[in-house]
């Protein structure tokens, strides 16, 4: 029982039992009042005992203090915490009234009770048993177990059951090294299956091994961690095909190339995807590009991987892999391709040029590799497509070329004066007159001089830079149209269109621009398609024609008879002339086969109103073979050859009206 002396000494002077008191970082003196804020008294402390109480924390705390108050000696039990940045604060009760110390106490953890119950955050404290004490409110309403239920029970009960024996090591191992730690753990909840992230902290309370507790506070983060899975999975995952992308495919080819692993890869690029995309537009190209995923995957061995690169391209990764395991997995993927695909209505022939490197015989770093197998499918387009080609060091030149002559066509187009269009007539058999003209394109490089088409156009064809030569030819041939026209000069010219350029979404008005810029009201020129042009697409071909037609242009054939367009194509076009290729002409007069083939030639064009030129005439019996056979109009090396446009109208005064006169 208090004595009267303490009682009144406290009272007395304070006028409570539990006076306030309050310790400041700047000064020893511990502060007295009976009303908070309002000091009665100051007190001395020693320096040590000053410290234990400057080590309150924000969470209440208890010390024991000797003192000398109002002359005789004093033990007071001080609950308090710290306030301030430089501040302590709490009550004082004497050491021998246990209801007012046990008040202060309540009073001050009251607060913390409070706020590990209601606390936004889930709260599990832990005993050195690794047994339940605490389960907070939030723990209770999330978990849907009552705190009751749980105390004193394993903490890793409620944890799903396939990560038990991982929380239960990481507990022991908590109690065992006293280092805090984060850990996400999956629960089961009322809502189902959720990821907590847990920040466990570990506190003592006393002085012995058995006061040590973790207290574990955690936070829900599933529906982070599912934004998180998501932002993973697109950074890793094309979107289009499912199959992994360029950046996941690039990791694991580096990490096998750090483990030393032996590899190949298959570099796919599909043939055509352009026309069909262009063609049918973009939703049956999208449907294109799964349907060949599928397809591909279909050729892989287990444990080999198919990503799609962008666009069309696609990466094959065989582990394991030799030479002739490669080719056998690029020929599996050339054959499925070559077959038709059907897609809903329409049904699309594609096909792939595939490039092979192997690790390490092509390279050991992830760049090295990658070029020589996308060198090595280049070189297979270059073979006519629709098959592969092993890398080999001899196809860097190739790489060398295309490069120069990228940026080197890229400069003549801008240049003035290193395209030019040279000119090559048709003659009419019955009167000798120069009626046409087909334009062909020349390059002079500054650097290596003149560089033949053969080795430039199937580049540009390749590039897409074929879209703006040609647009330049028609510009410059309706520009010579003009003039001539302007002197008198009653010629056509013909300008040679590919497969590519007629994919081209511009290419009508490209030419309609063309005969705008020179003044031409109508058409002085003409196109020149190859049977191939017809092949890809009759009806966008049919289209096309019909829009040339009508802007007053004519249509011509070329190379007709090397190609695989039928008699029954040649009567669904609106076609104005056919030209037979020089394969038949060649030696004609000697060669019964080709007469025959040729008068058969002679025989549709009449029956379908066709004009029939004869190109790469050279000698004067062959000329006379075909005009006895009905050809009307010849082209070639006998009466002139491609001439720049001075030569020519040199030519035109003096070897053209030779030529008039003979006939």
């Amino acid at each position: 029982m208090l004595d009267d002396m303490s009682e009144s000494l406290l009272f007395a002077y304070f006028g409570t039992r539990s006076p306030f008191w309050q310790l400041t970082a700047d000064s020893n003196a511990l502060q007295l009042a009976g009303v908070h804020g309002r000091p009665n008294l100051a007190v001395a402390l020693d320096p040590e005992k000053a410290r234990e109480i400057r080590a309150f924390t924000g969470v209440t705390s208890h010390a024991e203090i000797d003192l000398e108050l109002f002359g005789e000696p004093q033990r007071l039990s001080l609950v308090g915490k710290k306030d301030g940045v430089n501040s302590w604060s709490g009550t004082a009760s004497d050491y021998m009234d246990t209801p007012a110390v046990a008040k202060d106490l309540a009073h001050g953890l009251e607060f913390a009770e409070q706020v590990i119950s209601e606390v936004n955050s889930l709260v599990v404290i832990i005993d050195h048993n690794c047994n339940i004490l605490r389960f907070n409110r939030l723990c209770e309403e999330v978990t849907g177990l009552r705190e009751k239920d749980v105390i004193g029970k394993p903490a890793h009960a409620f944890m799903s059951l396939d990560e038990r024996s991982a929380s239960k090591a990481n507990i022991m191992g908590f109690f065992k090294n006293s280092a805090a730690y984060e850990v996400e753990r999956h629960i089961n909840t009322l809502n189902g299956r959720r990821t907590i992230l847990w920040r466990n902290k570990f506190v003592q309370s006393g002085s012995g091994p058995d006061e040590r507790y973790l207290v574990c506070s955690g936070t829900d983060v599933t529906e982070e961690r599912k934004a998180q899975a998501k932002l993973m999975e697109l950074a890793t995952v094309d979107t289009l095909t499912g199959l992994p992308n360029r950046h996941a495919i690039y990791e694991r080819i580096t990490g096998m190339i750090e483990n030393g692993e032996r590899f190949g890869i298959l570099f796919l690029d599909l043939d055509n995807f352009k026309q069909i995309n262009d063609h049918y537009g973009h939703l049956v190209g999208d449907d294109l590009i799964r349907a060949v995923s599928v397809n591909i995957g279909s050729c892989m061995r287990e444990g080999d991987s198919v990503a799609r690169l962008g666009g069309d391209e696609f990466l094959v990764l065989v582990k394991d892999a030799s030479f002739e395991l490669m080719e056998n997995v690029a020929q599996r993927i050339t054959d499925r391709l070559k077959a038709p695909i059907s897609l809903g209505l329409v049904e699309v022939y594609s096909g792939c040029s595939i490039g092979i490197a192997l690790c390490p015989e092509h390279g050991d770093t992830l760049d090295h590799l990658i070029r020589c197998a996308d060198t090595a499918m280049y070189v297979a387009k270059d073979s006519g497509k629709r098959t592969f080609r092993v890398f080999s060091p001899e196809m860097d030149n190739r790489v060398a070329e295309h490069v120069w002559l990228d940026g080197n066509l890229r400069r003549a187009l801008d240049a003035s004066d290193q395209l030019q269009l040279y000119y090559q007539p048709k003659l009419c058999f019955e009167t000798g007159e120069v009626r046409s003209v087909e334009a062909l394109l020349r390059w002079d490089s500054p650097e290596r001089g003149r560089i033949q088409p053969v080795d430039f156009i199937p580049y540009a064809e390749e590039s897409g830079l074929i879209v703006p030569l040609g647009r330049w030819v028609m510009r410059t041939a309706a520009k010579q149209a003009a003039e001539w026209k302007a002197r008198g000069l009653n010629l056509r010219i013909a300008v040679n269109v590919s497969a590519r350029q007629l994919s081209s979404s511009t290419l009508v008005q490209d030419f309609s621009e063309a005969l705008r810029q020179a003044g031409l009201m109508r058409s002085l020129l003409d196109l020149e398609l190859t049977e191939s042009c017809l092949i890809n697409d009759e009806a966008a071909a049919l289209k096309l024609i019909q829009q040339f037609r009508e802007l007053g242009a004519r249509v011509h054939l070329d190379d007709f008879g090397t190609g695989y367009s039928s008699l029954s194509q040649l009567a669904r076009l609106p076609l104005d002339a056919i030209k037979v290729d020089r394969s038949f002409v060649k030696a004609i007069d000697e060669n019964t086969t080709s007469q025959a083939l040729v008068r058969s030639m002679v025989v549709v064009a009449q029956e379908l109103k066709f004009k029939i030129i004869a190109e790469g005439v050279e000698t004067s019996d062959e000329a006379d073979c075909l005009r006895g056979i009905g050809v009307e109009y010849a082209q070639g090396y006998l009466y002139g050859r491609p001439m720049p446009v001075k030569a020519f109208e040199e030519w035109l005064n003096n070897k053209g009206k030779r030529l008039r006169l003979v006939a």
